[in-house]
């Protein structure tokens, strides 16, 4: 397991936003966390990524507990995300966006990065071309010098993927990755996402409300409903349960 939750509860005052979930993720597994807005999805994640600490519980990491650690220590055991409004720099263009996923593993000081001499002129060549790859990975290496925020909404989801992919992660948190995409727009991502597993050998946890895209994408899913688990499987068997029915799911197909 590359990512093992156990009981985690989360509460904000008298509000329970997480009661005592508890799920696993395999190495190179695709998993989603689904159910209506306000079932505990994104807390969750922050919860895993380190910006919030749970009430109880604990989150383990390649066998490391590191519901402790700050944020940044946790990017740099080898977890990314991308959030679900995109958080891009406005001043940077897509290339510098992505740079700045690649700010931990360049090696020089702060005299040779002001001066431009010394290690920074190599070690900057070396990490243009790693982005340059990732955004060719990606699809959007043309628009490398174009600013980032001023392109389309999933040309930028893009670049957020990039931003994260830069880390070097092992496991890949996407927060609603094909919101605002149409139906075209979410196979093209689903199709990239599959192809950043294989390629890049990751895990991948997600929040997705879009049912089409999750079924093509996913191995295994977990239902929430008020921070609570209604139930973990196969989409297939969830659309069938009458509990995730009931909070969320509705008429969907899965063999659709």
């Amino acid at each position: 397991m590359i990512l093992e939750l156990k009981k985690i509860t989360k509460k904000f005052g008298e509000i329970q936003a997480i009661n005592e979930t508890s799920f696993c993720i395999k190495e190179g597994e695709i998993f989603a966390l689904i159910g209506p807005n306000g079932a505990g999805k994104t807390t969750l994640f922050n919860i895993i990524t380190g910006n919030y600490k749970p009430t109880s519980g604990e989150v383990f990491f390649q066998k490391q507990r590191i519901n402790h650690l700050k944020p940044y220590e946790i990017v740099h055991l080898g977890i990314a995300r991308t959030f679900q409004n995109i958080r891009l720099f406005s001043s940077m263009n897509v290339l510098e966006n992505v740079m700045i996923g690649f700010n931990k593993q360049m090696k020089y000081s702060v005299l040779e990065a002001f001066f431009h001499f010394g290690r920074f002129c190599k070690v900057e060549k070396e990490f243009n071309r790693k982005a340059y790859s990732i955004l060719e990975e990606l699809g959007i290496a043309d628009l490398a010098n174009e600013k980032a925020t001023s392109l389309s909404y999933g040309q930028q989801r893009k670049v957020e993927i990039a931003r994260a992919m830069a880390t070097n992660p092992k496991l890949l948190l996407l927060d609603e990755p094909a919101a605002g995409m149409n139906s075209s727009e979410g196979d093209e991502l689903a199709d990239l996402i599959l192809k950043l597993r294989k390629d890049y050998k990751i895990s991948i946890l997600l929040i997705e409300h879009d049912m089409k895209f999750v079924n093509q994408l996913c191995d295994r899913v977990l239902v929430l409903d008020y921070g609570k688990t209604i139930f973990e499987g196969k989409l297939s068997d969830a659309v069938e349960h009458k509990e995730v029915i009931a909070a969320y799911l509705g008429d969907f197909d899965a063999s659709s």
